[in-house]
């Protein structure tokens, strides 16, 4: 505890790290404000109704990705969904196009810079996709009314607009704040809506549900600790430098390792199999409010009963967030290349031949440690939807994601204020 009151003072000292914080602080600031003005047309007792519903699960889980803007139907309502989704696309599309490999993993910096401007440029069709169908969505449901065409129209460009802002201020946070910006404005949607959540808690609060609530913050308290051990967890290979001689000195020679990470994919894969299960459930319910009758009505209906079920979701959640993990994972992490990076420096692994006997062997180690970080990524989406299975309170099928994003997003904060508090004590 002493350690941590002298780092706050460290930070406090430190004008550089001081006025980082503080743009960080005022950045969030603003995106709340932002979070806070609805577009127009919105009627809020039908919007309350809306999230309230059989729905209300779907779109509060696009809400955490949205930094809590969709709840309102701000200006700001997509958050950095459209930008995630653009970065991911590509980071897919890298599988695909040898060229966007070779941009991203081996032209440095130019040629990262070239390719997170072509995420940004995807970004603005993928926000008027998103921006016009959830518009168009609410206005069949009623929750948006009064609007003529050019309305809606000038609505969508208002939100393309409020997304494009929102990327902006997460890039100006990285670069010159502290952590992730994009990460931190997600973070900053799932923190505002704690004290929500807890007034309506208290709302329909009962003595006889004691039980029930220390039940939750006792296996709340679990997952934390889980989700900081498997984030932290590494499986060190030993790596050793041949000794190269140079004129009369010697170099290398000497052992390190290389560390994996356990959960080399974060919480992507939880974002690609939210992505695989709502989006066809938010076409078929627009289905069955556009066909109100009729044969695609009737198929609508079956298909998203079918959805809906919670043992056929539960199960489908976890087989895709398991998927996702290993084809992300062999996505950004490439044998191949380490392999080659080690080589050309002289290092090696110790019983192992260099080349390709290497990049065989780093595969095979990262194959079956990914297999503990997708057994707990599934265990994390699913538990949720059992809890509220058992209970009966909705808001506990979003809450395993959200505690993962913040508890992760918290763990990369601290090792960012770590680095920078102990490069200016040396």
């Amino acid at each position: 505890m002493q350690k941590f009151f002298e780092k706050i003072g460290l930070i406090i000292k430190d004008p550089s790290l001081r006025n980082r914080i503080i743009f960080v602080t005022v950045m969030l600031v603003i995106f709340r404000a932002l979070s806070a003005i609805p577009v127009p047309g919105v009627d809020i007792t039908r919007l309350q109704a809306f999230f309230a519903g059989p729905t209300g699960d779907i779109f509060g889980l696009f809400n955490i990705f949205s930094g809590g803007g969709l709840s309102n139907i701000s200006i700001v309502m997509l958050g950095v969904g459209p930008y995630i989704t653009a970065s991911i696309v590509m980071q897919l599309l890298t599988m695909i196009f040898p060229k966007l490999k070779e941009m991203y993993q081996q032209e440095g910096e130019a040629g990262k810079a070239k390719f997170t401007q072509y995420s940004r440029l995807l970004t603005v069709p993928l926000a008027l996709v998103q921006g016009g169908g959830f518009l168009l969505l609410l206005k069949n449901q009623g929750v948006v009314t009064q609007l003529n065409s050019l309305e809606m129209i000038a609505n969508v460009m208002v939100i393309i607009a409020g997304s494009m802002l929102l990327m902006w201020i997460g890039e100006l946070m990285t670069e010159f704040g502290i952590g992730n910006g994009t990460s931190l404005i997600i973070f900053a949607g799932i923190v505002a809506s704690v004290p929500t959540s807890l007034a309506q808690l208290s709302v329909t609060f009962s003595a006889s549900q004691i039980p029930m609530y220390a039940a939750f913050l006792f296996i709340a308290l679990l997952v934390v600790l889980g989700v900081v051990i498997i984030t932290e967890a590494e499986r060190p290979i030993p790596v050793t430098y041949a000794k190269r001689v140079r004129g009369s000195k010697v170099y290398g020679g000497v052992s390190t390792y290389l560390p994996l990470r356990v959960n080399q994919a974060g919480v992507i894969p939880i974002i690609f199999a939210l992505s695989i299960l709502l989006f066809p459930q938010m076409i078929f319910q627009y289905l069955v409010t556009v066909f109100p009758a009729g044969i695609m009505n009737s198929i609508s209906t079956h298909i998203l009963a079918l959805l809906k079920n919670g043992w056929f979701y539960s199960i489908f959640y976890f087989i895709l967030v398991f998927l996702f993990t290993y084809f992300y994972t062999a996505v950004t992490f490439d044998p191949h290349a380490i392999s080659e990076n080690l080589q050309k420096n002289g290092a090696f692994i110790p019983g192992v031949r260099p080349g390709q006997p290497t990049a065989e062997y780093i595969g095979k180690v990262l194959t079956r440690i990914t297999l503990v970080g997708a057994i707990f990524l599934g265990f994390i989406a699913v538990m949720p939807l059992a809890m509220k299975a058992i209970t009966g309170i909705q808001s506990l099928a979003i809450g395993g994601t959200a505690l993962l994003i913040v508890v992760s997003v918290v763990i990369d904060l601290m090792k960012k204020v770590d680095a920078q508090v102990s490069m200016r004590e040396y």
